[in-house]
């Protein structure tokens, strides 16, 4: 028996979604897993106003 290498895994695994979910559901089922980056809670202080009024007002404007 032949332990197969983490490329070799992944290239089987990768295939068998493809075949399984065709291509663009293949990378769908892929993204589920993906956490993104950064803070999202210290970053929305830079682009969302503190006071709610402010932020639905600017919405209604739009």
């Amino acid at each position: 028996m032949t332990t197969k290498t983490l490329s070799r895994i992944q290239q089987e695994g990768m295939q068998a979604l493809i075949n399984t979910l065709g291509p663009v559901d293949a990378i769908r089922f892929i993204k589920i897993f993906d956490s993104g980056y950064g803070d999202y809670t210290a970053e929305r202080k830079n682009w969302l106003p503190d006071d709610p009024d402010e932020y639905f007002n600017s919405i209604e404007t739009r």
